[in-house]
This record gives structure tokens, sequence and C-alpha cells, in this order.
């Protein structure tokens, strides 16, 4: 079945909650909806109804309607399943079928029936399944908030000590201040005594030191406490620790020379027109086979810095072979782009934006489709006398593909040493720190398309998964270029800058 939205609404055609869970504009949802309460016919007991181009399904709650709105190429025994099971979502959240109540938790609904449907397709879940997802909470969140709160107490409470040590060193001040008058007046003379004069009875009861400051002067000692150059050794070998450990430190010297040097200029000079293809790659696969999920986004970014190049056209050779959608700007010329390969403004005689990443064309692939990844990776973890023989290796599927920079992360346990490293294609770094190691190749192609490596460590199969890959690539999955650039008004190329960059969001294999 194909769902096109799920809505709440009175008998008058009124939507108090509507979701769309594909593209479609708000006045054609208006316009379905309105017309929903017209094409009933109280005569018949059904509970769909059909027109040219949908089928209206629906259930009566009280007061309202829960409908749905499908093609009607949908399997209406599917559409009656599922508009039971949003039937059941709304009294797990509203106490009464009332507009004020399901409006009052109207995004509590909403995502509950997001997880009921994907993309207009019914997802395979339950009520209780519904009821788990949307109430599941993080235990990260709640350490993330913990920790904070706890910051905020210790700062609180360390204002406060500071507080009362301030006001504790200002009483002791005041009191030695006070101190020392009374012993300047009781040392001398009174009752018709020159003052000036001291007087030998009074200066055995007066305590002859003189007050001391409120803050002591430091003494010129060799104390080991305000030694500056015996930590430098302590320093050396706690740095070398935590190098070895996998952290990298910096030392001052080396921050100071950074800081002198001059930033690096960019890989690719821009142009007064510049293109950038950025395009990105989340993907999750099974440790025994088979692609759960992949999905590749791309966008091409239009950045003119020179007023005399707005007018401007750009020639696209688009060799995608996998089904890509494709989508326009809305101020693109759509019918331009789909029948001669060109990207240029609705109005020809408006130019670009200047000095602005302007997004003029995307696209998107889902599949499930194990023959699409860029790069498989099989993890064979065996158990041997309490010890894991790993053997991990990668293929590049995609061969037209060239990859940099790649890292292979596979988690190991923790507090049993560092694995031992067999045979390895390329590079591996372990990082004791976070119990990862990490391969490391530095380019993949055709020419090496495949490799592996060997290590040995005390644990359990399940240990070295989720394996995580990152990668880069100059070189879009889609296999996308901008091969020219026109100028509308007399038709001339115009010079231009293009940087392509393919990279992961996510590339797990659980």
């Amino acid at each position: 079945m194909v769902l096109l939205a799920a809505a709440i609404c009175t008998k008058t055609g009124k939507a108090i909650v509507s979701r769309q869970f594909v593209e479609m504009t708000r006045s054609r949802v208006e316009g379905l909806l309105a017309a929903f309460p017209k094409l009933m016919n109280t005569g018949k007991q059904h509970t769909f109804v059909e027109t040219e181009s949908v089928r209206y399904v629906y259930q009566p709650l009280e007061k309202l309607y829960m409908l749905l709105i499908t093609t009607k190429a949908s399997n209406i025994l599917e559409d009656l399943e599922t508009l039971r099971l949003f039937s059941r979502v709304i009294p797990e959240y509203c106490k009464a079928m009332e507009e004020s109540e399901i409006v009052e938790n109207a995004f509590s609904l909403i995502f509950a029936f997001d997880e009921i449907v994907a993309l207009g397709y019914r997802e395979n879940v339950n009520l209780a399944q519904i009821r788990t997802f949307t109430e599941m909470d993080s235990h990260e969140e709640k350490v993330f908030r913990a920790v904070r709160q706890a910051k905020r107490e210790a700062k609180e409470e360390m204002k406060k000590k500071a507080k009362e040590l301030q006001a504790a060193r200002t009483a002791a001040a005041r009191g030695k201040g006070g101190k020392g008058q009374l012993a300047g007046f009781g040392g001398f003379g009174g009752g018709g005594r020159d003052s000036s004069i001291p007087v030998a009875n009074d200066v055995t009861v007066i305590d002859p030191t003189p007050p001391k400051p409120s803050y002591p002067t430091r003494t010129a000692g060799t104390g080991k406490a305000m030694k500056l150059g015996s930590k430098s050794k302590d320093v050396d070998s706690f740095v070398d620790k935590l190098r070895s450990e996998g952290t990298e430190v910096v030392s001052s010297k080396t921050k100071l020379s950074s800081t002198g040097k001059t930033p690096t200029t960019p890989s690719v000079q821009m142009g007064s027109v510049h293109i950038k293809i950025d395009e990105k790659i989340t993907l999750t696969a099974g440790r025994d086979g088979g692609l759960q999920n992949m999905e590749v986004r791309g966008l091409v970014l239009l950045r003119v810095s020179d007023a005399q190049y707005g007018k401007i056209r750009l020639s696209v050779e688009n060799n995608d072979d996998k089904g890509f959608q494709m989508q326009t700007h809305p101020n693109i010329d759509k019918k331009l782009f789909n029948q001669e390969s060109l990207i240029g403004l609705k109005q020809p005689s408006k130019p670009f934006p200047l000095n602005n990443d302007i997004g003029v064309l995307k696209w998107r692939l889902q599949s499930t489709d194990e023959g699409l990844m860029p790069l498989s990776i099989n993890c064979w973890p065996s158990e041997n006398d309490e010890q894991c023989d790993v053997n991990i290796e990668y293929e590049l599927l995609q061969e037209n593909l060239e990859l940099n920079d790649i890292v292979i992360s596979i988690p190991v346990p923790h507090g049993v040493g560092g694995p031992v490293v067999g045979e390895v294609d390329g590079e591996y770094h372990y990082d004791h720190k976070h119990s990862v190691l990490e391969w490391q190749l530095p380019v993949i192609d055709s020419s090496n398309k495949s490799g592996s490596m060997e290590f040995s460590i005390a644990g359990h199969p399940g240990d070295f998964f989720p394996v995580s890959v990152t990668f880069t690539s100059r070189k879009s999955y889609c296999d996308l270029k901008i091969t020219e650039i026109t100028s509308v008004d007399d038709e001339k190329p115009v010079k231009f800058s293009q940087e392509v960059g393919f990279s992961v969001e996510k590339y797990e294999i659980v």
C-alpha cells in the first residue's frame, strides 16, 4: 500500500491533526480533507470511499473520524488493518475523543503515526512496540544531565566557599587592626601623663609586636613547595603514559609554533563561479551479510562571487545507473533540466544571488540491495581456547570509486591486553583508551580492491561489533559532473572551479 496521509478530522472535514507521508502541498491535503464529507453516503455502511485519484478509508470515533488517504492501487485489506492500528493508537494518548484533547496531544500522536508508516509504507509494528518506541529514553542523556547538574552544584559550592573565605579574611584583618589600635592607646599614658613618653609598667602589659598585615609578605626561603623546576620529569612520564593510551598531547612549544604559521590554503582555489558537490552516505549492514539500509544524499551548491557571471547555466553530465531520485530547486527550470540536462533559473533575465552557497540540485537513493554498497566488510571472529581469532576483510564493490583515508574501527574487549595482529594489508593502530583497533588504509581503488587483517585477543565473537567505517572520496557515488558553465546572454563558456566530496555520515556493520 501507499499511504498518502493520515488525519483526525471532524465530520465537517476540518483537520485537527494531519500527517503526510509523501510530498504533498498543504492546499492539496486541505482540499482532499474538505471533499471527504461530501463523498460520504449515509445509506451504505462502508468504511471507504473512492474518487478518481484517491481512496478514503475511515472509522468513526464518536464525533470525529480517523481518516486514511491512500492510492487506489493499494490493498484495501491492508488499508483496513492499518486503519484499525491508527484507531487503537489514539486512546493511548487521549483520554477523550474530543477536539481539545486531540490538539493537546497532537505531537505525541504524530510521533506515533511516524512509527506506523514510513515513506508511505506500513511498518511491521504493533501497539506495544509503538508505545515502547515513543516512550524510549536515553541513558546517555540521563548521564549527561546528571554530570551537568553536578558541575552546576560544584560551581555554586565553589562560589559559596569563596565568599566564606573572603568574609573570614576581612574579619581577621579587622580584628588584628582593632587590637593594634587598643594596644597603642593602652601603651601610652593617660590621666595627665605625657603621651609621648612610654611607661615601663604599661609596656609589660601590652604586646610590643606591631600588628601583622592581612596578607603576609613572601619570604625568600628555599621551601620545596615553591620550586617550579622539579615537575619536568613527572610531566614527561605523565605525557608518555597518555600517548601510550592513544591520546594526542600537544606541548606548549608546539602550540606557539603552530599559531605562528599561516593557515593552510584549501585544496581547490575558488573562482568567481564555484561548484561544490557534497554527498553523504548512511549505511547499516548485518554481520552475517545483507544490507539493512543504505541512503545516499547529494547536493550541488553554486556560489557566484562576481556580478558579471550571475546569469549562467550549468551543463550536467549524469552517468547514474543506480536509480537516484533527482530534484531541482523550485527556482530552477525543471523542464530545461529534464530535457537538456541544463541547470538555469526559470527567469533567465534574473541573476543568481551573489556570495551565497545556493543549492540548485539534490538527489537521493535509498536501497537494501547489497550490490550497491561502496565497500563490503566481512568480519569473522572464531573462539579458540578462551581466545578469539578475528579475520576481517574488505572488498570494493563500486570499482569506479576511489576511496581515500579509510579507517575501519573494530571494538575489542577492555582489560584483556592489546590484540596480537598477524597479517595486515595497510597499517593499524590500537587505541587503548577507547578499546578500539583501527585498520588504516590510505587508498582503495580498482587496483587495490580487496584486503584483509588477522588478529587474536581474548573475548567472544559478539565483542567485535559494530564495525564502523569512515572514508572520503573526490568522486561522487552518483557519478554526476558539472561539465560546462555558459553565459545566458552570449552563450560563451565561463571559467569555474569545482570540488567534489563523498564522505561517510554513518557506516556500520552490526
